[in-house]
């Protein structure tokens, strides 16, 4: 990579990421820290990135202070160590600031880390992202050497998605003065999911299908070197199609093979492994699991209901259970759980929170009603629990039952309590 090119790229980097249109994310940095911006491809990293870049300015920093570049761009290939020097090199030849460092995708450079941590140790501001497993939240702390904040990026909550179609909820009577847009548009992020590019897409399923390609042969096949790539998408399929009940590994493993498609578990563990690091998964342990039952028996959640709908043909009561999964882990990070003993099952736990969440698409059928009810009083037996929840596709009431009052909570409703 020549100095001309890498020159005209920073220039032209620096017009492009200040004109962004933006959706603000509902992220607070904190002044003087270094963050490292991990998600799913397309879950708004770049974005968060440009939405920090716009604070600065506002901050009082100069535009030409931004030293912004994106490493997927196709004018350059195939880069190491001495082309981030190189970059920082023609910065210097071009300002006579400091610069604050913007590094999209840098995890696609060789040796990355290093310069990232030595950026650190000389007091530079620094942001970067990454999608794949080097960059995975639970390593990255290490490979820095605890120099950098983690921020996980997820699709867009139920909050930032209304942002899109310019409704704020944090407005005072928003839900009052909305309501009809509000019912409306929960209806349509439960069933299309929150990645920021489908947001305003009138159908997203081919946008979509495209992604997942991208994530099953770029993230998982060719990165990891999978030869069983069928097993791979079967298995996809199968905790789709699962992702209500618990599953462990040799009971995935039997499953893909009863299909003529041999998995062994410890294959399985790894393909599980790869997709967490992928972020296309988002597992949830047994609160009152032993400690190996929490590892190997957990329920497993597509980070994004457009993606999950790709494998589902009546997707409704999973896309349901889905979503209330995804928020919940975006607002409770790793404290979230579900509860599963044999006298007792229940969706979600949130203990920190005194919160137990039953989700059923409707409860209008009696034994619906009572199964969900009864799960609830159960787990309220066991633990001093002060919230108890059913969270529906539509339906809304509050009712006792042996002394303890029951919430059941519409999804729109729901998600505009969680911004």
């Amino acid at each position: 990579m020549t100095k001309d090119l890498i020159k005209t790229l920073i220039a032209e980097y620096q017009q492009y990421v200040t004109g962004v249109r933006l959706i603000p994310r509902q992220v607070e940095f904190m002044d003087g820290q270094n963050y490292v911006f991990v998600g799913l491809r397309h879950a708004g990293k770049s974005y968060l990135m440009y939405q920090r870049i716009a604070e600065l300015l506002s901050q009082g920093h100069q535009q030409d202070k931004v030293l912004y570049f994106n490493f997927e761009d196709d004018r350059i290939d195939s880069l190491d160590i001495t082309d981030l020097e190189l970059i920082k090199t023609c910065y210097e030849e071009m300002y006579d600031h400091r610069p604050l460092f913007f590094l999209d995708e840098v995890q696609l450079v060789n040796g990355w880390e290093k310069f990232a941590r030595r950026l650190a140790d000389q007091k530079y501001q620094v942001y970067i992202t990454g999608s794949n497993a080097k960059m995975l939240s639970s390593e990255i702390a290490t490979t820095l050497g605890g120099r950098y904040m983690v921020q996980e990026v997820f699709p867009y909550s139920f909050s930032e998605y209304m942002k899109a179609h310019d409704i704020d909820l944090t407005q005072k009577n928003a839900e009052f003065k909305h309501r009809k847009q509000i019912v409306r548009m929960a209806d349509e992020y439960f069933r299309k999911g929150g990645l920021p590019e489908t947001a305003l897409m009138p159908n997203s399923r081919q946008w979509l299908s495209s992604l997942f390609s991208k994530i099953f042969f770029g993230d998982l096949v060719a990165r990891h070197g999978i030869r069983n790539d069928f097993a791979l998408k079967v298995l996809i399929r199968k905790l789709a199609e699962s992702v209500k009940q618990p599953l462990s590994y040799s009971r995935m493993a039997s499953i893909v093979s009863s299909t003529g498609k041999k998995l062994s578990t410890d294959a399985a563990i790894d393909y599980i492994h790869y997709m967490e690091e992928s972020w296309l998964l988002l597992p949830f342990e047994n609160y009152v699991g032993k400690l190996q039952d929490k590892e190997m028996n957990r329920k497993y959640y597509f980070i994004d209901n457009g993606l999950l709908a790709l494998f589902l043909l009546d997707p409704a009561t999973s896309l349901l259970e889905n979503i209330v999964a995804v928020n919940l882990r975006r607002k409770y990070g790793y404290e979230c759980y579900f509860f599963n003993t044999p006298k007792v099952e229940v969706d979600f736990y949130i203990p920190e929170e005194s919160t137990a969440i039953q989700v059923a698409y409707s409860i209008a059928d009696q034994d619906t009603r009572k199964r969900e009810t009864a799960a609830l009083l159960a787990l309220s037996d066991y633990q001093d629990v002060q919230h108890l929840q059913i969270i529906t596709k539509d339906e809304e009431e509050t009712f006792e039952e042996k002394g303890k009052v029951i919430s059941v909570i519409p999804l729109w409703k729901w998600l505009v309590k969680m911004w």
